[in-house]
């Protein structure tokens, strides 16, 4: 075994030296890299072939290699044979397996929603079914990815599932023919306004094809003559492919426009990134939507359409993530996800937030002191380090107290489930009467529904300091306010009766429509996307924004 082992590292450091040596390393790095690999893999020769237990090789090697990457940023990681599906997920958009998205709710994995064309829709897997076995397998004694690996597998395969539906008396088996899933990187394309002709394109993700369905929803949108002004919805997009932020980008920007730069310690990792077509909608108005979770291949696109004043902004501030990562192939179709460039907008910024440089595992915020400030092509300020910021900082509308609380218990959702138990369909054009709020207050009664508010909260601690210093005669006055508290959680669905209907009818008709159904019947409550409808109609406080200084 030993002797294995020896050649093994041999054969690897062999080839590491040369796979360095071609980037020209100095010498002391060379030699040091090569005297730590030789340390290192004496230790794990060592270990496996002479510790007093047994090891499992695998198991120790991979933990080597965990507390290897611990210290850099959380963008590199070793990726083994197992999560190589979930790469070709992120940049290729697909994979093989059934077509179900599943979550964790109320403790169960529940399907959150079927994709539309595969064995899991087209069978009747419904949004809210509950998975209650898999393969055979008890659910319960699996996690979620335990789950969505035993789904996924080589088109053409099957997988047996069992589900609960609400109104069903007995569990629900189907098998379910594994294919090639082709996700969908445009969630939705349409009017968000018809009237003045206000487009929207949700974009969820930037694999492969990114810019095509983006490019193919516009030319859609603008064949209807119609067109006035288009909202490009990058709220909650993660990112993925910088290819593909680059491609929609130059949709809007003059050709020849610089979109992005990449700059690494190598010099191969150097790059400028152009427009090299004519833009399909050159003088179109635009607004990006961006929030917190709009990351990485978002951020390329929302910085340059507002480094070359071709968009407005608005939402929340980015992630910040303005580092570029790239795979590197390891034996044994395993391979290396490692951060090699950072990437800067066309003036130049970086909005890259955390600061991982001092590589101890800590995150560090770029500090105020050493931002700086780029102008736009207009000479509109903007500054590094934290993001992209807003031209127009707008956040969501806030809920109140009751609609807080059904969303932690999923209410919303559940609910949908149950009334689509009762209700075979209904419209596109469907609206939650005064009688389904009703319902919906009976049923979360039946439930046990319960809640806090920030009052009560408040009350309890208050009462508590009142007990502990003896002041007993308060209690008439704690009683007083206890009753008022309960009497203003009454009114509450009186108060906001209205956006309880409209979150109502959202999850509602996902059921029976799908997300697309979902993403339209939010316009109407979406205070973001009102906001980027109502600027896209005011011509002279759009240009005011890309103007100012």
């Amino acid at each position: 075994m030993k002797r294995r082992l020896t050649t093994c590292a041999l054969i690897v450091v062999t080839l590491a030296t040369g796979f360095f040596a071609g980037f020209m390393m100095p010498d002391d790095d060379f030699f040091a890299l090569r005297k730590n690999f030789q340390i290192f893999g004496a230790v794990y020769e060592e270990l496996i072939s002479g510790y007093v237990d047994p090891l499992n090789p695998d198991k120790l090697m991979r933990s080597g290699i965990d507390a290897m990457l611990e210290d850099l940023d959380p963008y590199t990681n070793f990726i083994d044979e197992a999560d190589n599906t979930d790469i070709d997920i992120i940049t290729r958009g697909r994979y093989g397996g059934v077509g179900l998205n599943i979550g964790v709710r109320n403790g169960k994995i529940t399907v959150t929603s079927p994709i539309e064309g595969t064995s899991g829709y087209k069978q009747g897997v419904r949004t809210g079914d509950v998975i209650t076995e898999i393969e055979g397998r008890n659910a319960t004694d699996l996690s979620l990815n335990d789950i969505r690996n035993l789904m996924r597998g080589e088109p053409g395969t099957a997988v047996e599932i069992a589900i609960e539906r609400e109104g069903e008396p007995e569990p629900i088996r189907f098998l379910l023919t594994r294919q090639q899933v082709e996700l969908k990187n445009v969630a939705y394309a349409g009017f968000a306004d018809s009237a003045s002709g206000v487009g929207y394109v949700k974009l969820d993700r930037f694999a492969r094809d990114a810019g095509a369905e983006v490019r193919g929803a516009i030319q859609n949108l603008k064949s209807s003559g119609r067109l006035t002004g288009l909202i490009l919805d990058l709220r909650d997009n993660p990112g993925g492919l910088l290819e593909g932020a680059v491609e929609i980008t130059q949709l809007f920007v003059p050709q020849g426009s610089v979109i992005v730069s990449t700059r690494g310690r190598l010099a191969q990792t150097e790059r400028v990134y152009r427009a090299k077509l004519p833009p399909l909608l050159p003088d179109l108005p635009v607004v990006v939507l961006v929030n917190g979770l709009s990351a990485s291949a978002s951020e390329i696109v929302a910085g340059a359409m507002q480094d070359l004043d071709r968009a407005v902004i608005l939402g929340e501030p980015t992630f910040g993530k303005g580092l570029v990562q790239i795979i590197k192939p390891l034996p044994y179709n395993t391979s290396l996800k490692m951060t090699a460039s950072k990437y800067y907008t066309p003036s130049g910024r970086s909005i890259q937030s955390i600061d991982y440089g001092e590589h101890d595992g800590i995150e560090r915020s770029i500090p105020d002191s050493v931002r700086r400030t780029y102008p736009t092509t207009a000479g509109r300020p903007m500054t590094d380090g934290k993001g992209i910021e807003p031209d127009r900082l707008l956040a969501p509308g806030s809920d109140s107290d009751l609609e807080a609380a059904l969303d932690r218990l999923a209410a919303f959702f559940f609910f949908a489930n149950h009334y689509a138990a009762e209700n075979p369909a209904v419209s596109k054009d469907f609206d939650v009467s005064d009688d389904i709020l009703n319902d919906f207050r009976r049923w979360l009664a039946e439930e046990d529904f319960t809640y806090r508010t920030d009052a009560e909260r408040g009350l309890v601690a208050l009462e508590g300091n009142l007990d502990d210093v003896g002041y007993e005669s308060t209690h008439d006055a704690v009683d007083a306010l206890k009753k008022a508290i309960a009497e203003e959680k009454n009114a509450d669905f009186q108060r906001h009766r209205d956006e309880l209907k409209e979150r109502l009818r959202s999850e509602i008709l996902a059921r029976y429509h799908g997300e697309s159904a979902q993403i339209v019947a939010s316009f109407r409550h979406d205070s973001q996307v009102l906001s980027a409808v109502s600027l896209l109609k005011d011509d002279a406080a759009y240009d005011a924004i890309l103007a100012s200084r």
